[in-house]
């Protein structure tokens, strides 16, 4: 567990500089959380870090912001609501997120009882486009509900469309779901989704690299991407178009050696054009169906195998070879006698004989005044 000046300073900086910066967490690196708030006020460049042009003008940005800042209000204000803040080296703290390296978070706003680190240890993202199709939403739903019955936990991004569908599914299963802002994790945005986030807030987990009061920014849609790849094992794309967050979320998963994980669609569909467009292009996505298909790729290695998909046992498949054959010799209208099948099965007509009584008690067959028929159940193909 971090200090307070440790907690103080990253919330600080949670609200002074955009996520994942990678010239703040060098400084970070390089001195500490503290220290860089420090450097950030004094504008004193530490010993043996180099600043750019462009990286000076950063901190100047960031020391006027820091003037309006008030982190020690933050955090107070956040404990009245329920919402704690999750630095490296808590235990809550998922150290998945490390490996984003220069781009990782200072730290994360969490809203809800759900434990972040642990249900993130078996987790999937389930991510797409938020003008869904009917079809989308129903897989993404599925999937999710299928996926929490399983003990897995499913992270996106709260949107309309996908995300929203995937987010319901999991908590109708009464399994656990994690939604990543672009804002605080106490403003619903989008408003639509309001009952869905006090749910979540009541039962999973909201998650933010915002303090709370953050109003949405665009640009920070796409930042907040690579925490939902880095909080999972792998990324399902169920629908999304050719421009789409959901493929900024599938290159994050990409660079983060997490796998990659597409949902087919129909060929004339808008919202599947960026899913096809993986599946064609991008030699690493991997076409997924189901939720069994799903674990077997982010599961344990030969354990979590997907069941082979086998086709439908029907009635004619559990007869013996000789009386199928004789089942096959019908003709498909009209009738025929025990010679004229035995010919054509190549059987004797004794034997012929003893199987039609076979399949008549099997309902294959009945008798009609030119001799023995097909039922009108045996001609189609389900039977």
């Amino acid at each position: 567990m971090i200090g307070d000046d440790e907690r103080t300073a990253r919330a600080a900086l949670c609200g002074i500089a955009e996520p994942g910066d990678a010239f703040l967490n060098r400084l970070i690196d390089h001195v500490g959380a503290v220290a860089a708030l420090d450097t950030i006020r004094t504008g004193r460049i530490p010993a043996g870090l180099t600043v750019t042009e462009g990286e000076a003008r950063l901190l100047e940005q960031w020391r006027i912001r820091q003037r309006a800042g008030t982190p020690e209000e933050d955090l107070a204000v956040s404990r009245e609501m329920g919402i704690r803040l999750v630095c490296p080296g808590d235990p809550e703290w998922p150290t998945t997120l490390d490996d984003l390296q220069a781009a990782r978070p200072y730290a994360l706003w969490l809203r809800g009882p759900a434990d972040l680190r642990h249900h993130c240890l078996r987790s999937v993202a389930v991510v797409g486009s938020r003008a869904a199709s009917g079809y989308g939403l129903r897989v993404a739903a599925e999937m999710a509900a299928e996926l929490a019955e399983r003990g897995w936990t499913v992270v996106s991004g709260g949107a309309l469309g996908i995300d929203a569908a995937a987010h319901r599914g999991a908590l109708a299963a009464d399994g656990m779901t994690v939604a990543a802002f672009a804002n605080g994790v106490d403003v619903p945005y989008p408003a639509g989704n309001d009952g869905l986030f006090a749910e979540m807030a009541r039962r999973a987990l909201l998650v933010s690299e915002s303090p709370p009061g953050t109003p949405p920014h665009r640009l920070r849609f796409l930042v907040r991407n690579r925490v939902i790849a880095a909080l999972s094992r792998g990324t399902v794309v169920v629908e999304a178009e050719r421009r789409s967050g959901a493929l900024n979320t599938a290159a994050w998963t990409r660079r983060l050696g997490r796998s990659l994980m597409v949902v087919p669609g129909r060929v004339d569909s808008r919202t599947s054009a960026g899913c096809l467009r993986l599946l064609r292009e991008d030699p690493e996505a991997t076409l997924v169906t189901c939720s069994a298909e799903v674990i077997e790729l982010v599961g344990r290695i030969g354990a979590d195998l997907a069941p082979r998909p086998s086709s439908p046992v029907l009635p004619r498949d559990r007869l013996d070879p000789v009386t199928r054959s004789v089942l096959e010799a019908f003709p498909a209208r009209g009738a025929a006698g025990a010679a004229q099948l035995a010919a054509k099965a190549g059987l004797d007509v004794p034997t012929v004989n003893g199987k039609l009584g076979l399949l008549s008690a099997g309902g294959f067959i009945e008798r009609s005044p030119g001799g023995w028929r097909l039922t009108r159940a045996a001609r189609s193909r389900d039977y």
